[in-house]
């Protein structure tokens, strides 16, 4: 170890020696080349190697070669630079043993070393102490010192007392170089060692100006600037300093007007302490904040938000920490009898409060924007403020933002994932209210668009409100609970863990994935418990055959059965004997093969009547779909079956009495007998009378006939094909209810039902009560008839029985009784002509009325039932 320290020292000793030599001189250099350094120097050195100290810079060597090339090209010196840059080349490509690892180093000291040579103060001792260390001040007992001004520079006032000569060794005034002690004795003599400290100013007028501008200083300022910067930094945390106080009048710290300061003093205190009036905003508005906790009128976002600025002022308060301790500690000096002031000054102030500025003005601004914002509204506000083009305002934005927004995430991953509502203070932007379980998809959620955050799209929020809802539906509505194992594949899927904290702000399209992966596969396994489970398709089509007349032995057979019944007034007929029909009528026919599930969900259902309303018109029928199938077949929805169910109803009744008055206006061979035995006037009256009938119901049949093929083809069976091709491509319960919407609105549409149709809708069911009441004169008349036909049948009778007795009173006794048939058939079929006649120009009147509409309707379905009704334009032409 001594031998390793010996030789450490002696490289030193030779490394001082070499660097003070100037190569230079001639005689007097070669002559001390094998002399010993001096032993200050080597002291000197010594105490530097074995310091701690650093440069200011980066170590770059790139960099560093850079600047020298630079520094030699602006000095025009470009056959140097270039010979720089082919040994620097050279230099940097060694490497391996015997390398020089630390070249940036090497670099540095010979960089420095140049500009040290080439400072404008150029220090002058004898040939010792020529190579450029720094300064060594080694004063001696005698304590004169010679005194050295700074110049414009870099160097510092510095005084030094020199011995006088010691060894003999004299500098005269010719190695001064026209420069002169500040004491004007040209014949001092220096300690070997030493350094002569000297100005270019040889009058001293520079020092003599700093001197008086320091007096002046001292006049105009009452106050020094130590116990300014003392008062700044206490303004900064808050507290009023012993001049800088808070003036709430202007709303900011002053320094009082009493207090003589200079202007720009004062300028830079207004300045600086902007920061300590920012602080106290933000801290009251996370005092405030904090005490509404309790209240819980705070948030957890806004929470998460004062936490953040709370940790933003921590970081503040280490600042201020160091800057004060900083303040209470005057500038190392090299000189222990040097005087100097504190380390801080009000400028210096104003370099490290720079950024703390440029902070605390984003988190003023922040607090202000936010003072009456939660939730999302609040993270939405935050986020306008992190589109900024500063990387440090980004950088602090960005932390800023995951710290606020990881509540909402977290609210967002809880929802989609496990269908819950973590929403105490109603900040997320999916708002849930108490409903009934068949209005949980359709009410129970929806988006609350003022807590939207702007960073979140509305396709993106609406499709995290679908999962959340699809989950709560198969949990509450369906009874499932498969539905976890299809959150957590979704997770895995796209990288994410189920677990808290695994979002956060900036990570959207992450988000976005994973609420898209979790969307698609929870809305199939919710299709598949519609579909398979609940059998959703089996009962449209159930609907489609009942409710809407689709199955047609059934609708045949119930209207036969119930029509008697149905003709009585609607306050006396019994709704469950009518059940009693209904479950007969699906016995008859081929209803009875149906799911028990689905006939046993088919009821009769009377409406509310009025007086005088017959069965018809309240009897309805009605299909119970239990939950979770209620979701789709609501109140309203139902209620709209009902309204095409009544259309349908009274369309066939309307059919079935043509149909029953076709069977009575049938001849017979009875009828047609009878019509040979009548008079010629009688006869041709009758004829006329049936014939204006027959084609009175042709007329009719055949509107009849057309407008249900257009409801049943047309209307019904192309809405259930399309729908059928919708629910196969629907991939979500709201695809699903979009399209039964789609299909039960276009039922409606088609169907004269619509509001756009109602003027349509009136008139149509003014031709069903005309032709109800059509089928009523023909029962008359045909039932008039055959009373006719059958008092002739008794009269042929007892003509055979009185013409036995031979009796001429019996004779005259039947012409008179065949004569008063005959007026009374003559006067009966002229009565009924007469009214079949209103009924025909009624219905011809309201039949073109009817036409005449069809062209102006917007649907063009409806357009083409016009052309099925006058497919002759026969009706048309007489427009």
């Amino acid at each position: 170890m001594e031998d390793d320290g010996r030789r450490v020292g002696d490289l030193v000793a030779e490394l001082v020696h070499r660097l003070c030599t100037n190569p230079s001189s001639s005689s007097v250099s070669n002559s001390n080349s094998n002399s010993n350094p001096n032993p200050s120097n080597v002291r000197y050195a010594t105490r530097i190697l074995s310091s701690r100290m650093t440069p200011s810079i980066s170590a770059d060597e790139a960099a560093m070669a850079y600047s020298i090339k630079s520094q030699l090209v602006k000095q025009g010196k470009l056959s140097d630079a270039l010979s720089f840059t082919d040994l620097y080349s050279k230099f940097a490509s060694k490497i391996g043993p015997g390398s020089v690892k630390n070249k940036w180093a090497v670099l540095y000291l010979l960089k420095v070393i140049s500009e040290d040579r080439k400072s404008n103060v150029k220090l002058q001792t004898d040939s010792s102490f020529s190579g450029g260390l720094p300064v060594i001040f080694e004063p001696e007992s005698n304590g004169h010192l010679a005194r050295v001004t700074k110049d414009s520079s870099d160097f510092s006032h510095l005084g030094q007392n020199l011995d006088h000569e010691e060894n003999g060794d004299m500098i005269s005034t010719d190695n001064l170089n026209g420069f002169r002690y500040s004491n004007t004795n040209t014949s001092t003599k220096l300690q070997k060692g030493g350094v002569l400290l000297i100005s270019k100013d040889p009058e001293n007028l520079r020092d003599m100006a700093y001197r008086e501008f320091a007096v002046l200083v001292r006049e105009e300022n009452t106050v020094s600037e130590e116990v300014l910067v003392r008062d700044v930094l206490y303004c900064c945390q808050g507290i009023d300093g012993k001049y800088v106080l808070f003036d709430e009048s202007i709303d900011g710290y002053m320094l009082p007007d009493t207090i003589m300061v200079s202007k720009p003093s004062r300028m830079m205190i207004r300045k600086l302490c902007e920061l300590g009036w920012l602080f106290k905003k933000v801290k009251e508005y996370i005092s405030d904040t904090m005490d509404k906790f309790h209240d819980e009128d705070v948030g957890t976002v806004a929470q998460a938000f004062c936490a953040a600025l709370q940790d933003e002022l921590s970081e503040y308060y280490k600042l201020l920490a160091v800057l004060q301790a900083q303040s209470m500690n005057p500038i190392p000096l090299v000189s222990e009898n040097a005087s100097s002031g504190n380390y801080l000054s009000l400028r210096r102030l104003s370099v490290w409060f720079a950024e703390p500025m440029v902070k605390m003005r984003l988190m003023a601004v922040l607090v202000d924007s936010c003072k009456d914002l939660k939730g999302g509204a609040m993270a939405g506000a935050i986020h306008m403020h992190a589109q900024h083009g500063d990387p440090l305002l980004h950088d602090f934005m960005k932390r800023l933002l995951r710290r606020v927004c990881s509540p909402l995430f977290e609210m967002v991953r809880s929802w989609v994932l496990e269908g819950e509502l973590e929403d105490i203070f109603s900040e997320f932007f999916v708002l849930g209210q108490s409903v009934k379980a068949e209005s949980l998809w359709r009410e129970g959620y929806r988006l609350h668009s003022a807590m939207l955050p702007s960073f979140i799209s509305q396709s993106l929020a609406r499709r995290i409100l679908r999962t959340g809802k699809s989950i709560n539906f198969l949990r509450v509505c369906c009874e499932d609970r498969t539905w976890a194992d299809a959150a957590t594949q979704a997770a895995a899927a796209t990288g994410t863990t189920t677990r808290r904290g695994g979002l956060g702000y900036g990570e959207t399209d992450a988000l976005e994935s994973l609420v898209t992966e979790a969307a698609r596969r929870i809305d199939k396994h919710l299709m598949d418990v519609i579909y398979n489970r609940y059998r959703f398709k089996e009962h449209c089509l159930a609907i489609k055959r009942y409710l809407l007349l689709g199955q047609g032995d059934f609708v045949q057979y119930l209207m036969d059965i119930v029509g008697p019944e149905l003709s009585e007034p609607a306050n006396t007929i019994s709704s469950f004997k009518l059940a009693g029909l209904l479950e007969s009528a699906i016995r008859s026919s081929n209803a009875q093969y149906d799911d028990p599930d689905i006939l046993e969900r088919l009821r009769v259902k009377m409406m509310p009547h009025n007086k005088g309303d017959r069965g018809w018109d309240v009897f309805s029928l009605d299909y119970d779909a239990r939950v979770p199938l209620n979701t789709v077949f609501t109140e309203s929805i139902m209620a709209k079956y009902l309204k095409i169910f009544n259309f349908l109803w009274k369309l066939r009744r309307v059919e079935h009495a043509l149909i029953g008055a076709w069977k009575k206006m049938k001849p017979n061979l009875i009828t047609s007998h009878f019509f040979t035995k009548l008079p010629k006037s009688v006869k041709f009256r009758l004829i006329l009378t049936s014939r204006r009938c027959q084609v009175l119901w042709n007329e009719m049949n055949h509107f009849l006939t057309n407008l249900q093929y257009y409801i049943m083809f047309e209307v019904l069976e192309v809405s259930w094909a399309n729908f059928s091709d919708e629910m196969e491509a629907a991939k979500d319960l709201d695809d699903l209810l979009a399209a039964h919407d789609k299909y039960l609105h276009s039922i409606v549409e088609k169907s004269l039902l619509g509001e756009r149709s109602q003027a349509l809708y009136k008139s149509l069911f003014m031709l069903f009560d005309l032709i109800l009441r059509f089928r009523s004169h023909a029962d008359r008349l045909y039932e008039g008839i055959y009373e006719f036909q059958a008092r002739t049948m008794e009269d042929k009778t007892e003509l055979q029985e009185h013409s036995r007795s031979k009796s001429d009173d019996s004779d005259s006794w039947l012409v008179e009784g065949r004569k008063s048939i005959t007026q009374r058939a003559d006067e009966f079929l002229r009565n009924m002509g007469q009214d079949i006649d209103a009924v025909s120009k009624e219905y011809s009147s309201l039949f073109k009325g009817f036409i005449s509409q069809l062209p102006v309707q917007q649907h063009i379905d409806l357009k083409f039932l016009m052309f099925r009704l006058d497919f002759s334009e026969f009706y048309g032409s007489a427009f």
